[in-house]
């Protein structure tokens, strides 16, 4: 019994040490760093308590309601389109074509490419005079846009950027339909029922796991974007995209306030965690396992 207990505790040793050193002991620093005015230009740091919270909530930090607001926005866009595209395009996917396996491999490249090099494709093709989008739409005839330089289309013009890489997504879901038994589709098929019937009676309840889960991860992504608003936007125009963990990096390193970012820090960590208990205890609801097991 000791014998398996020390075998067991060397070989998670790495992991354990690895959570311990880079992932708890920077939230305990970053909670302790949240009741302090620490500036990396200050010489002195001195215990606040809970005023950079205060500072928050009282108003005094206009840009940290707005900042929550266009993440909420951006949120609310981008996690029905990710599901909903995705879980159209893994159907499509699931078909039984010749070149499926090319159609998967070009779905999923995008994923894999470096965001610098994601963004900078993005910025030329929404460009609102020079762009292909914009080129495109004007030879059809049809109305252009400003994109990410309009203050009512930034925020959708960066949902649209970030649905190019929803390869990753499309995998788990095709994961979970390819989990699904024929049998269930063939007694659809001696019911006389049709593909409506199969998606409704069969493929979205048996998949439901897997949405569960890709709509935990993509809250979690959508809420921590930082790249989009970094290299597009830069929280413009007029603010439109400060996304909440932009305006946090330009908090804690370009005005240094290391303190007050630790406390924007914690409270995005409050905002994450509710939301996924929200879904969590939504989810005895509408996700069905084979099992009859629940969450």
């Amino acid at each position: 019994m000791r014998k398996g207990l020390f075998y067991g505790l060397l070989f998670t040793s790495p992991a354990i040490l690895g959570f311990i050193i880079f992932t708890l002991g920077p939230m305990i620093a970053s909670l302790v760093l949240s009741l302090t005015d620490y500036n990396v230009f200050k010489e002195q740091t001195s215990f606040i308590g809970f005023q950079n919270y205060s500072r928050m909530f009282s108003g005094e930090d206009e840009l940290f309601f707005k900042s929550l607001g266009v993440t909420f926005y951006f949120v609310i866009l981008r996690v029905p389109a990710v599901i909903i595209l995705s879980f159209c395009i893994a159907m499509l996917l699931n078909m039984n074509v010749r070149g499926r396996a090319i159609f998967r491999t070009i779905i999923y490249l995008p994923s894999i490419v470096p965001a610098v090099a994601s963004a900078m494709i993005w910025m030329w093709l929404l460009n609102p005079d020079l762009g292909l989008i914009n080129s495109v739409l004007s030879w059809l005839h049809l109305p252009t846009s400003n994109w990410l330089y309009a203050e009512n289309s930034v925020i959708p013009s960066v949902v649209l950027t970030t649905l190019w890489g929803i390869g990753s997504t499309v995998i788990i879901f095709l994961a979970g339909l390819s989990g699904i038994s024929k049998q269930y589709y063939e007694a659809i098929d001696v019911d006389g029922g049709g593909w409506y019937s199969k998606l409704r009676h069969i493929t979205i309840p048996m998949v439901t796991p897997t949405i569960f889960f890709n709509t935990i991860m993509t809250i979690i992504g959508s809420f921590q974007v930082f790249n989009e608003a970094y290299i597009l936007t830069e929280g413009g125009p007029n603010n439109q995209s400060l996304f909440y963990v932009f305006y946090l990096w330009r908090t804690g390193f370009r005005d240094t306030e290391m303190g007050y970012a630790s406390a924007l820090a914690w409270i995005l960590f409050i905002v994450i965690m509710f939301f996924t208990f929200i879904v969590f205890k939504t989810s005895k609801s509408w996700v069905h396992y084979e099992g009859g097991e629940r969450t």
